[in-house]
């Protein structure tokens, strides 16, 4: 497995490059530069353009890149123009809140979608296995920007039993027991609104696998052979319907990570997701740059955590 992993992070390498190269080109695509909406449309026009050939943003794009990236792997990703520090620091005053509301919403994921799965699998076509279908199939249908406003309507502003923005109550001192209840307080109704809409394609999944392996012939043996229900379930069928779901771990946990944009928006989070968003109306490049490398460098790495917890629960096709 060592191997494996030290030939997947050589792989890592050019695929970084390739992403670092595409995401560069396609902020330059944009309209506009870092500089506009910055300077008053009043400044002489001269005065605009010597700015812009101080700052390099008239010279080609290959040398553009070359100055970013070079600067970027010494850890130098600029310094952002809306906020006036370096954006390392600024995405990590944001990366925690995100790294939590992603982990919350996994945790909220998989304790509804597992038992959901589970038992829309083992008593299919009964009234419990519509009722579930029917919650999956309004949750495919449902956009979760629209299910968060919803939610943010209804607890945040009618029903009042949640925060309706920010991450912690002002004026909590860092570290104590009230600041840490404080954020779990904030996060829990952004994490739950997304949650409630993600689980669906688990439950989905983990039906359609118990539902396929329960009628297999070894399933059939075990029963002949005099095997309880429950140790069938639990040893046999479950075991093997849950690969998938483990397959799709690292992918899912990378996938939160991006869909918190529009979460983080909608209840003013302050996270990656909200600050991506804020980047690209302000044309703030050097944010905007950094933040889809790094989601792009958690989706590759979410792939190789996949492979290595799939490899790990499932002998028959270890990775060596």
């Amino acid at each position: 497995m060592g191997k494996t992993i030290t030939r997947r992070f050589g792989i890592m390498v050019p695929q970084i490059i390739l992403l670092s190269i595409l995401v560069f080109l396609l902020a330059k695509q944009m309209p506009g530069d870092a500089l506009t909406g910055l300077l008053d449309p009043s400044v002489d026009p001269a005065v605009i353009e010597s700015q812009r050939e101080k700052l390099g943003l008239n010279n080609p794009w290959h040398i553009q890149y070359w100055d970013w990236i070079t600067k970027a792997i010494q850890g130098d990703f600029g310094q952002s123009f809306r906020f006036k520090m370096p954006v390392l620091d600024l995405i990590g005053e944001r990366i925690s809140n995100t790294v939590w509301l992603s982990l919350a919403t996994l945790i909220l994921t998989y304790l509804i979608a597992i038992p959901l799965g589970i038992t829309s699998g083992r008593y299919n076509d009964t009234l419990s296995d519509r009722l579930i279908t029917g919650y999956t199939y309004l949750g495919f249908a449902a956009p979760l920007f629209i299910f968060a406003l919803l939610m943010l309507w209804l607890f945040g502003f009618k029903i009042g039993w949640f925060p309706t923005s920010g991450s912690v109550t002002p004026g909590l001192e860092p570290g104590t027991l009230a600041f840490v209840i404080s954020k779990m307080y904030h996060l829990l109704l952004p994490a739950t609104s997304m949650a409630l809409i993600t689980t669906v394609t688990t439950v989905q999944l983990l039906r359609s696998e118990i539902i396929d392996i329960k009628h297999r012939d070894f399933i059939h043996t075990a029963r002949a052979k005099g095997a309880s229900e429950s140790r069938i379930y639990n040893r046999h069928i479950l075991r093997n319907a849950l690969l998938p779901i483990a397959a799709f771990f690292g992918y899912e946990l990378t996938g939160l990570i991006g869909g918190t944009i529009f979460i983080e928006s909608i209840f003013s989070y302050p996270g990656m997701g909200e600050l991506f968003f804020s980047s690209i109306l302000l044309r703030d490049f050097s944010v905007m740059i950094t933040i889809i490398l790094l989601y792009g460098i958690a989706s590759i790495l979410g792939a190789l955590v996949s492979d290595l917890i799939l490899g790990l629960i499932d002998p028959r096709i270890r990775i060596k």
